[in-house]
């Protein structure tokens, strides 16, 4: 906790109580263990205190003026501006009601949280148990919301509440000793309990598990296949615009996650300008270094060739690690500063494998009692590329978002709203942007992995015309899919989890690829403004130094931070 020194750090510690108040999962996830007993509450209700919470503090964000001698404050007020922008965009979206997503989706949340739960002690076990009692109540929550969401002739996308049916259907198949929910009882803490205790505990446990959460999860399964289902919404209208308001509603997500100005219209422009780009340098490196004669038949070549993807899961694991420790070996040359806390791989639990997306990252626990976590999906893995394998993980872990994110937990100055603000445009923007520095970096293996970081590219630009494509454009889902199909290599099951994740979080997938072009901007904007005192090094120091920021305020904080 930081000190409370002014006004403005007095609203960044009420502004950021409020965020965890309104998801305390997440608070979890970065060490407020005090959250550790609760889950979010859904309820209208909530929903509408949480507006009206939100409303208030970004009013007094306008209102309050910053002290021109602390440079930092009138950062603090953006930023703050910007997070209840997207909160109060999303509240208004009210996707609770219609929405059924197997990445974002309640149900993933609730067989994931396992991972993050300490159990220390006894009182670590209270909270865990307070938790668990809490799955059975928020799961009725959705369910009421999804059938208000019916009555109002708000319906989930079909293909998406289809892939949630057998996500539960498999949770719920689950013997014990594979049930995600049962997960804190497999292993006992080494020290902290008495004998007694941990029987205790694990014995309300699995009672809680058994009497209330399974049987709360097979009730959402039921609603599920008897009520959404037959009315769910056709790939041909999955996009957001289908829906009352649905335009005026996409538009503000999209201001809210990409924390600029740009329109959907902009932004799918820029898009195809970006696919139009990386497709010709695609083309022109396939031709060098596998001797095809287009586009096309470069992708056919990465995808159909068994040489080109893994044979174990063990591999995928094996590539990720050495990728990594590459990576951490490099980074001093490259950052003035690098954080102390480490990074691990992590494979994927199996609940969520099958139909996510390929990796993400999870930050370590702010209190240093969990590193940061770079999953990894290793299902399949004749599926998975090895030449997307490097840039992957250049991405999720070092120099990308792990780098990035436990450097501003390192930030003590700063409010710890700043430290975790959730700004998606300049956390994945960065990811992105390392990807291509790791050429530069020189920590590509080769040419076939440098396709790889060519394809991931392709991949971000195509999620600027697919995102704005269906949600504000009237693209199909059979649309999105055919066009990523075509100017990306990723694999199949790859880009259609893509883009079913992309109709469950509308505009979320915008913010990466407007991230990175601002970030280089700014870099092209440096270097020509200094010359030869462009320093490198600084330049990230500057873009990391001050914690995630909105990207229509990074420009200020980068140009008061170089010569």
């Amino acid at each position: 906790m930081t000190l409370v020194s002014s006004p403005v750090d007095d609203l960044a510690e009420r502004f950021f109580t409020a965020t965890l108040e309104r998801d305390p999962l997440t608070a979890s996830v970065i060490g407020r263990h005090e959250y550790d007993g609760r889950l979010p509450d859904l309820s209208p209700e909530a929903a509408a205190a949480d507006r009206r919470t939100f409303q208030a503090l970004r009013s007094e964000a306008e209102e309050l003026s910053p002290d021109p001698g602390e440079p930092e404050e009138a950062l603090t007020l953006s930023a703050i501006r910007s997070v209840a922008d997207a909160e109060l965009a999303w509240l208004e979206a009210d996707p609770t009601s219609y929405t059924l997503d197997v990445t974002w989706g309640l149900q993933s949340s609730l067989l994931s949280m396992a991972s993050y739960q300490p159990l220390r002690s006894p009182a670590d076990g209270e909270a865990a148990l307070s938790r668990w009692r809490s799955i059975a109540p928020t799961v009725d929550q959705q369910v009421a919301n999804l059938r208000r969401g019916l009555a109002e002739g708000r319906t989930p996308i079909r293909d998406s509440a289809e892939k949630v049916a057998g996500q539960l259907r498999e949770a719920l198949a689950a013997a014990p000793e594979e049930d995600a929910l049962l997960i804190p009882i497999r292993e006992r803490p080494v020290e902290g309990w008495a004998d007694e205790a941990w029987r205790r505990f694990a014995t309300e446990l699995q009672r809680v598990v058994a009497d209330e959460a399974r049987p709360a999860l097979a009730r959402l399964l039921d609603f599920v296949e008897r009520e959404a289902l037959p009315h769910g919404r056709s790939g041909e209208e999955a996009g957001l615009g289908s829906l009352p308001d649905g335009g005026e509603l996409y538009a503000r997500l999209v201001r809210a996650e990409t924390t600029t100005t740009l329109t959907p219209e902009a932004i799918h422009a820029t898009g195809l300008a970006e696919v139009e780009r990386i497709d010709a340098e695609m083309a022109e490196l396939g031709r060098r270094i596998l001797g095809t004669g287009s586009l096309a038949e470069t992708q056919a070549a990465l995808r159909s060739d068994p040489r080109m993807h893994f044979e174990t899961a063990e591999q995928v694991v094996e590539v990720a690690e050495r990728s990594l420790a590459r990576a951490n070996e490099a980074v001093p040359a490259w950052f003035g500063r690098v954080p102390r806390t480490p990074c691990v791989v992590t494979p994927m639990l199996p609940h969520e494998e099958q139909h996510t997306t390929i990796a993400y990252y999870r930050e370590p626990a702010a209190d240093g009692s969990r590193p940061g976590r770079y999953y990894i999906n290793t299902w399949q893995p004749q599926t998975r590329p090895r030449y997307e394998a490097e840039a992957l993980a250049f991405h999720e872990a070092v120099p990308g978002h792990h780098l990035q994110i436990a450097l501003a937990q390192e930030l003590p100055a700063l409010p710890d709203f700043r430290r975790h603000a959730n700004l998606t445009g300049f956390i994945e923007g960065w990811g992105l942007y390392t990807e291509r520095l790791g050429d530069e970096m020189g920590l590509y293996s080769g040419d076939l992995d440098r396709l790889g970081m060519l394809s991931f590219d392709a991949w971000r630009a195509c999620r600027l015309v697919i995102d704005t494509g269906m949600h504000a454009m009237g693209w199909s889902r059979a649309r999105a899919i055919g066009f990523m199909l075509e100017h990306s290599a990723l694999a199949q099951n790859n880009i259609v989890n893509e883009v079913d994740r992309y109709l469950g979080r509308p505009a979320q997938a915008l913010a990466y690829k407007v991230g990175q072009l601002t970030i280089s901007r700014l870099r092209r904007e440096a270097e020509e403004r200094l010359g030869t005192a462009f320093d490198l090094r600084a330049f990230h120091d500057a873009v990391l130094g001050h914690g995630p920021l909105p990207l229509d305020t990074l420009a200020v904080a980068v140009e008061s931070s170089l010569p």
